[in-house]
């Protein structure tokens, strides 16, 4: 067998013959000499130049652009379009309305100069002044008769308008004379000022215009092209990149126009053979350098879809840590539910990227300053937005960052002294026993009602069931894992509760500035769905978030800048990691969104624990609290009452505790706190019949019998001995 090449470039073989005097092409003879492989056919190997597919796969193939602009997709956007150039020529107007007794005075001013120039003007008119060049051409001997004949139509042309001048100027003294004694004095002064303005007008010059200055200064940004992007990846010093440009200028290739892409351009680029997007992303830097941008404003991307090679470049007009973000819709009145997905933060596109907290565990991570506590925050008011979600705050870096949730926390604290890590390690207790709890609940419902066997919507609904969605917000957790003491335990609870929890309606959330094995666990930090990376200053702790190989894989947090607050890599929504920006939200803007989400709580009665005033202390559990005494005196000495009764009489017994509960709205809603209260403790309120002293009748309604709380309290007091 003998191999050549064609002309063409394309590559033959030449088999061997059979012993028949026949090619075979699939049988090599390897005792057969040189001779007889060149008396073989030559089979070719690379087929014809074509990419074998028909005129309709060609057509289904192409990529069909949107008929409909994506700021009128959906209601919203159109809203927020509409809203932005409402604003925009709003603002136009004012900023000009605001000059315009400036621009009235430059006006006057210039008038005099105007009504000189008008009047300079009308001269030149009248005496025909237009024609005097060419009269002053013609007037020399050898074309007389030409100066005769122009001299001739000059005399006509002024005899003409002298008369339209007179004609024009008896109207106007007339009108002078006749309209201020026939029109109303508004008018006439409207008509002397529109006569100031127009004569203003012409004595401006065009150095020196009446509207000196602009309301909006439009941002010049050089347009994107491809020769800037290779002439950008030529000097990167790849080695695979500047040896295929060496060879062929065309080594980059582009897959689609450079086109338009929201507030910035967008390059689809096949980079040469060998070349990998990964090592573009490593040289972020040096490429906003090549392309004369800001760092904030270039954003590589690799489309694994295709193939490592395939990258999507993306150039804003401003850096993204500088460009101005929508406003979050979760500003707006009104709630949320968990189970859907809900708006975290903006790409670089200014595209809102939802996040969906239930049924994941999630790991934050960045250096100080970045970012990482305020993105912890926004995600605990998500949570606090959805009345059934319990939230379980814990601060340990102890500043009070996450005090604007503790309105709505089931459990709160701030602070890493060792009763704070007692109050910690008692509540991670109780949330190990309710995941057991859980577990057991769910796996004896019907199938029917828990088909996947899983917290549903519906299961999270049913109050009975107590299987409502549980947040637990960590802000520097190496505190909890490093501790001498409890840090095995609490990594224990954590790793249980990232492993089983998700599927259980438990949400917990972990935020340190030092990612590491130490800070948290491998266990842990492998098993959470949900990674979100700001800034990071090695590998080690890029892969610790993102996941391992992510750095190699072209993921790199390390390359954000210290200007990039609240940006980062957000990781398990969706198929690829992306560049998200958090929504940036105060300390006030935090206290009025909780606020909105304990009144939510309120009316639906939800508001538990800590938000409530029936916190734990470090050495309590739950079945220390007073609420089963507290009620016990509240029922006093009849045999049973309504909750709503019993909800009022707590409220005079302990304002500071139970007052929040008084100031719901309705009797049910009262009810369905007590209710809420009680069922942890094995109590479980029903109907009984009573009076209402107000109306004097009869009904039934939700409440419980003093029989009830003694026994649960006597059978309290026996567990607590024999313990």
């Amino acid at each position: 067998m003998s191999t050549t090449n064609e002309p063409d470039g394309g590559r033959v073989i030449a088999f061997p013959g059979t012993a028949s005097g026949e090619a075979d092409p699939f049988v090599i003879d390897a005792e057969l000499g040189d001779e007889a492989a060149e008396r073989s056919p030559a089979v070719p190997v690379d087929r014809p130049v074509t990419d074998g597919s028909s005129w309709l796969d060609r057509l289904r193939s192409q990529n069909r652009q949107a008929i409909i602009p994506s700021y009128l997709k959906s209601t919203a956007d159109a809203k927020d379009a509409a809203k932005w150039v409402g604003k925009h020529y709003a603002h136009k107007a004012g900023y000009h309305a605001a000059r315009s007794p400036l621009y009235a005075l430059r006006l006057a001013v210039r008038s005099p100069r105007g009504l000189l120039l008008l009047l300079a003007a009308t001269g030149r008119y009248v005496t025909d002044a237009e024609g005097r060049p060419a009269r002053s051409e013609t007037a020399t001997a050898d074309k007389a008769d030409l100066y005769l004949k122009l001299s001739q139509q000059r005399d006509r042309r002024v005899v003409l308008r002298l008369i339209q001048l007179g004609l024009v100027s008896t109207v106007g003294l007339v009108l002078v004379f006749t309209l201020p004694n026939v029109l109303p004095e508004w008018v006439i002064w409207a008509c002397g000022a529109i006569a100031v303005g127009l004569l203003g007008k012409l004595g401006s010059t065009r150095d020196n215009p009446v509207v000196s200055s602009r309301a909006v200064l439009s941002t010049q940004v050089q347009k994107l092209t491809s020769d800037n992007v290779v002439q950008a990846l030529s000097v990167l010093g790849i080695a695979g990149i500047n040896q295929a440009l060496a060879k062929n200028p065309n080594a980059i290739g582009f897959t689609a126009p450079i086109t338009r892409d929201g507030p910035g351009w967008r390059a689809d680029v096949d980079l040469p053979p060998g070349v990998t997007v990964s090592e573009v992303v490593e040289r972020r830097a040096k490429l906003a350098s090549g392309l004369g941008r800001p760092l904030g404003c270039v954003w590589p991307e690799g489309n694994a879809e295709v193939h490592p090679g395939r990258m999507v470049l993306w150039v804003g007009d401003q850096d993204l840590s500088k460009s101005r973000q929508a406003a979050w819709p979760l500003r707006k009145p009104g709630t949320v539910d968990l189970f859907k997905p809900q708006p975290f933060g903006t790409d670089q596109r200014g595209r809102w990227v939802d996040i969906t907290l239930m049924f994941i565990s999630m790991v934050i991570g960045a250096i100080p300053r970045m970012g990482k506590t305020f993105t912890l925050r926004e995600l605990l008011l998500i949570a606090a937005l959805d009345p059934r979600a319990e939230l379980h705050s814990f601060d340990l870096k102890g500043t009070g960052d996450l005090s604007p949730l503790a309105p709505v926390s089931h459990r709160y604290r701030a602070g890493d002294e060792p009763e704070d890590i007692a109050y910690a390690v008692a509540d991670l207790r109780a949330l190990a026993s309710e995941l057991r709890r859980r577990a057991k609940v769910i796996r004896e419902l019907p199938k029917d009602l828990c088909p996947e066997n899983k917290v549903t919507p519906e299961l999270a609904d049913k109050k009975s069931l107590g299987l409502h969605p549980i947040v637990i917000g960590v802000d520097e957790c190496q505190k909890w894992f490093e501790h001498p003491e409890y840090g095995a335990e609490i990594e224990e609870v954590c790793t249980d509760l990232v492993k089983r929890g998700p599927a259980l309606g438990i949400v917990i959330i972990l935020a340190t500035q030092r990612p590491d094995a130490k800070s948290i666990p491998t266990a842990i930090s492998d098993n959470a769905v949900m990674r979100f990376c700001l800034k990071v200053t090695g590998q080690q702790a890029n892969d610790m978030v993102l996941g391992t190989s992510s750095y190699r894989n072209g993921i790199r947090a390390t390359t954000l800048s210290f200007r990039d607050k609240g940006i980062g890599y957000l990781a398990g929504e969706g198929d690829e990691p992306r560049i998200t920006r958090g929504v940036y939200i105060d300390g006030p803007d935090a206290e009025k969104i909780a606020a909105r989400a304990r009144t939510a709580r309120l009316a639906a009665g939800r508001l538990t624990g800590y938000a409530a005033g029936l916190d734990l202390t470090p050495e309590e559990d739950e079945d220390t609290s007073t609420l089963l005494a507290d009620v016990l005196t509240a029922i006093g000495d009849a045999e049973k009452a309504w909750s709503e009764r019993i909800v009022d009489r707590l409220a005079e017994l302990r304002p500071a505790v139970y007052g929040p509960w008084a100031e719901l709205p309705t009797g049910a809603a009262k009810a369905t706190q007590l209710s809420t209260a009680l069922k942890p403790l094995g109590i479980t309120t029903k109907q009984v019949w009573g009076n209402d002293v107000d109306t004097g009748k009869s009904a039934n309604r939700m409440g419980v019998k003093r029989e009830w709380i003694a026994d649960a309290l006597t059978e309290r007091d026996r567990n607590r001995k024999s313990g």
